[in-house]
């Protein structure tokens, strides 16, 4: 076990692959040893990159070490369900139980495992009840568990969503907390503190996942496999760069006649992807929190387009102003056109870009896709073509 100790934190630190990579370099007991010390779901991940096998082997560890594996159970279970969390009720006995005898069992079983509660079954193991240490303490000689136990404990199901899991049990702070099946059946227990610290892993992941960063990636991550992962994106992110460059280039004769055009460029570009990414944060987080629902898209984009809106119009005034003083500096006759084009323009491309910012989780889910998945790459490319091109058009058509 020491050895398994000293390997925890390698594995804690490591993306699943790596973390696999390490269990193939540990014997089948250190590897069982480890993943049993993991989260659950996590271990559940390295298990599933390992061979058929291995797999086989480390469950028949798991399972003659009476709940060291509770990965191996898991994995029937969809990633992101309450399934995937839970370990193996160990402290569960029959309501006819007598509490001596029950006292005696867990003497033998809190020296192995980690105990909180004790679950009290009918004869069809379906749970009728709970019990803590106190009320074994307290409990009137020759009692047994059923009489002592609270009836109708609250319990979760294998299949629900970890996130919903999370909005139910926020009110209760329970240490942990019973899964049942849909007969009521105990199938095992679910901890606090592994439905919180996964759910803020999902959560911590969703900065990197909109640049292009994969959600397994730890900065254990070997960087030939962090390169592996992160270099398509980045090639993605070029391509849609020429398109705006391409834009750009459309307008060469505009900017070549009027060169302070190129000044304001970045500034409504920045201002324009701000405004997207704000309205892009926004979405998702409505989406990892459940506050948004299909059906919804409409409501979710007219309220962006309206801030976008608001927040340009006032922004333009400053650009606008800024522009006008710039212009009139150099002796430029129409001053105040290039200010009303530059206020508008920013007006317009801020709106356009709350409605990106929203509009691209939207359809990446609807597509399939993790909402998250590159949405910064996709949403800088479609503000600063519209930043630049608006920009530009106007130009054109009042000034050239």
């Amino acid at each position: 076990m020491i050895q398994t100790r000293a390997n925890r934190p390698q594995l804690s630190d490591l993306d699943p692959e790596g973390a696999a990579d390490a269990v193939e370099a540990l014997s089948d007991e250190a590897a069982s040893d480890a993943l049993s010390l993991m989260n659950p779901a996590q271990a559940a991940e390295v298990v599933e990159r390992l061979t058929p096998a291995h797999q086989h082997r480390l469950a028949q560890i798991a399972d003659a070490r009476n709940g060291a594996g509770d990965w191996a159970s898991n994995l029937r279970y969809e990633d992101g369900s309450v399934g995937r969390l839970m370990q193996r009720p160990i402290a569960a006995f029959p309501a006819t139980t007598p509490i001596v005898d029950v006292v005696a069992r867990l003497r033998a079983l809190i020296a192995e495992h980690l105990i909180t509660y004790i679950y009290c079954l009918d004869e069809d193991r379906k749970l009728i009840g709970v019990s803590t240490f106190r009320d074994l303490l307290f409990a009137p000689d020759g009692a047994l568990l059923g009489a002592v136990a609270m009836p109708n404990p609250f319990s979760l199901r294998p299949e629900s969503d970890q996130l919903q899991a999370m909005r139910e049990v926020v009110t209760r702070h329970y240490p942990e907390y019973p899964v049942c099946s849909e007969s009521g059946r105990l199938l095992g227990i679910v901890r606090g503190q592994h439905l919180f610290e996964q759910q803020a892993f999902e959560i911590s992941a969703q900065a990197g996942t909109m640049v292009g960063v994969e959600k397994e990636e730890r900065i254990a991550t070997p960087w030939q496999r962090s390169l592996k992962s992160r270099h398509p994106w980045l090639q993605l992110n070029l391509l849609t760069a020429f398109l705006a460059a391409a834009v750009v280039g459309v307008f060469q004769e505009t900017i070549n006649e009027i060169v302070l055009l190129a000044v304001f460029l970045p500034v409504l570009a920045g201002q324009c992807g701000n405004t997207g990414c704000q309205a892009l944060a926004v979405t998702l987080r409505g989406m990892t929190l459940g506050d948004y629902r299909p059906g919804a898209e409409g409501r979710v984009m007219r309220k962006e387009a309206w801030l976008g809106l608001l927040n340009g119009s006032m922004t333009g005034l400053v650009a606008g102003a800024g522009m006008f003083f710039m212009a009139h500096s150099q002796g430029r006759p129409d001053a105040w056109i290039m200010a009303v084009i530059t206020w508008f323009a920013m007006l317009v491309s801020c709106m356009l870009s709350g409605i990106a910012g929203s509009g691209v989780p939207i359809l990446l889910q609807r597509a399939g896709a993790d909402p998250a998945t590159a949405s910064s790459i996709f949403l800088t490319t479609a503000t600063d073509v519209v930043s630049m091109g608006v920009f530009l058009t106007l130009a054109t058509w009042w000034l050239m």
